[in-house]
């Protein structure tokens, strides 16, 4: 399907500003495949926007450029989505946002961080842009190995009561913004060492509720739909995403033809790799076999992170390193014709561990006055993604 056919069949009444299409809404499942309020495919094309989940309490970039431009580059990239974590301290604290994050926002001066997000939103919606909010933290911060204390989707500080009145929260106060399609519950559960020491592996079942993710999901997914009962709720796979091999059945949340599988990839993932037709089978045992149609665990699959450096095009096109990952990911998700959403959109780092707020994100689409793509072919190499090609 081509683009421009794509984005007619994704118009709806009430242009927003530009005529950017809107889909019409809400969205829902329909097998392997992500569709709208008339059943025809949306496929999510997207990009992560992140910072609000760290110890700034916002997206980057608002001290670099306007919000309003900063959404209507998302829009002209091609991009129809934005991923945007977020934190417990964020929701639970609403603190002002510093003043030298708004620097190009003025009108957002002395605003509080959940205040802040609704502008956020609100920007990305004026230009047919709809958003997954990502719980991607406990405490705010930037991920930081097994003593971080945030691999699970709880922790001494926010307990899991705490994280799904969080996620409660949120989907009330955006229940009546039609931006907000999706939820995705908790960035990829990985081990943790809490306070007391104690190494915890999360697990798809078993007899531990501690570690439990899959129960965990179905209590937190039920939470935010009686909330919102037209949020897709999107679940991610335990080890940092990257294993679904538990997923035997579907989430029976309570409000059907809401799950949507979301799992992560980086070139890092798969040592040694050697070729593309490795990498494709290591993903079909993974994650893709849920893609397979008629079977109990059959939902939408989006790709909820993958992405490489800018700094060079050998990360994007080399036949060996990053670049043999990227390819052959890349190959992946148009031959399965996979929703996805890339990391990330920022072009300067926000302020958390082992990173520094306004040096150069180089896994950034864009550069780092905000402005226009850090690297053309970067950007380049992902447009063919873009556009639907099968549907139900």
């Amino acid at each position: 399907m081509r683009l421009a056919l794509l984005l007619l069949l994704l118009a709806a009444p009430g242009a927003p500003a530009g005529d950017a299409p809107r889909p019409a809404l809400p969205l829902r499942t329909e097998g392997r495949w992500i569709v709208d309020a008339h059943g025809r495919r949306f496929k999510l094309a997207g990009v992560n926007w992140y910072g609000a989940e760290q110890k700034d309490f916002v997206v980057g970039g608002l001290d670099r450029a306007p919000l309003a431009s900063i959404a209507s580059s998302i829009r002209s990239m091609g991009f129809n989505s934005v991923r945007i974590p977020w934190s417990n301290e964020m929701v639970e604290t609403n603190p002002r946002v510093g003043l030298d994050h708004l620097r190009a926002n003025p009108a957002l001066l002395g605003k509080r961080a959940l205040e802040v997000l609704d502008a956020v939103i609100e920007a990305l919606w004026a230009e047919g842009l709809v958003v997954i909010l990502d719980n991607h933290m406990s405490d705010a911060d930037w991920p930081n190995g097994e003593r971080d204390g945030n691999g699970l989707w709880w922790n001494d500080r926010y307990p899991e009561k705490s994280w799904i009145a969080d996620w409660r929260a949120l989907a009330r106060r955006y229940r009546s913004v039609p931006a907000v399609v999706g939820a995705d519950l908790r960035n990829e559960p990985r081990p943790a060492v809490l306070a007391d020491g104690k190494r915890r592996v999360p697990v798809w079942g078993g007899p531990d509720p501690e570690v439990d993710w899959r129960a965990a999901a179905e209590r937190c997914g039920n939470a935010v739909l009686e909330e919102n009962p037209d949020l897709l709720i999107i679940v991610e796979g335990v080890n940092y995403s990257s294993d679904f091999s538990g997923a035997t059945e579907r989430i029976p949340f309570r409000v059907p033809n809401r799950l949507v599988w979301s799992p992560h990839d980086y070139s890092w993932f798969h040592d040694g790799l050697r070729s593309h037709a490795q990498l494709h089978e290591d993903l079909g045992r993974r994650w893709g076999f849920l893609l397979v149609q008629g079977k109990p665990w059959t939902a939408p699959v989006w790709v909820g992170e993958f992405g490489t450096s800018h700094e060079t095009q050998d990360h994007v096109y080399a036949e060996s390193g990053p670049g043999l990952w990227c390819a052959g990911f890349r190959a992946y998700l148009h031959a399965a014709d996979i929703d996805w959403c890339y990391w990330a959109l920022n072009g300067t780092q926000s302020r958390g561990a082992t990173r520094t707020f306004g040096a150069e994100e180089t896994f950034g689409v864009l550069d780092r006055e905000w402005k226009a793509a850090a690297l053309p072919r970067h950007l380049d190499a992902f447009r063919s993604l873009e556009p639907a090609t099968s549907g139900p």
